[in-house]
């Protein structure tokens, strides 16, 4: 397991820096960041769930701007008993998951002093340091899948040169090793 300090008494510096990544806290990741809060999305999320069940369950942000809370382990047990009759357990695990599965809800996980919460909302016990470093390496992997999103279309092949493309490759990939140099 990993130690939960380093030279600058950071965990998620650690983490970053065992994971390969840059050294560099992102915001919500900071000490005294803000709590993470709902958007139109997650409230949307939320009133789903909401939904089916035989009652709103309080921990779910019920408003743009109220706080995103940590579900505390063996939740699911106590939502589970308010599904309403005529609806699907399977229903409610997916409009679940797709909430917890978000990334702002795995961002309030990843801040530091993040607490677990009942189904009323109050705080249950603190996040451990393993699920941290889980929702951080979920949060990077939400970061790839957008980094990749961004990159430009492939370009169209040229039948006329089959060896255009390889050529193309071989050009961006130096380009690529003298940026990394430039940085390095």
């Amino acid at each position: 397991m990993l130690a939960t300090h380093d030279l600058d008494g950071d965990f998620f510096c650690l983490a970053r820096t065992v994971m390969g990544q840059k050294p560099g806290t992102p915001t919500f990741l900071q000490k005294g960041s803000r709590p993470v809060v709902a958007r139109e999305r997650e409230v949307a999320k939320t009133e789903a769930i909401n939904a089916l069940l035989i009652r709103p369950i309080t921990i779910l942000p019920a408003r743009v701007v109220d706080p995103i809370r940590p579900f505390a382990r063996g939740l699911w047990n106590d939502i589970r008993l308010l599904l309403k009759p005529e609806v699907s357990v399977t229903a409610l695990r997916k409009a679940l998951a797709t909430y917890v599965h978000s990334r702002s809800y795995q961002i309030a996980i990843a801040r530091p002093g993040s607490f677990h919460h009942a189904v009323n909302g109050e705080p249950v016990e603190p996040v451990s340091d393993a699920d941290h470093l889980d929702a951080l390496e979920k949060y990077e992997g939400f970061k790839g899948r957008a980094d990749r999103t961004r990159l430009p279309p492939p370009a169209p092949k040229d039948r006329r040169n089959p060896h255009r493309e390889t050529q193309a490759c071989a050009v961006a990939l130096r380009q690529s090793q003298a940026d990394c140099d430039l940085h390095a």
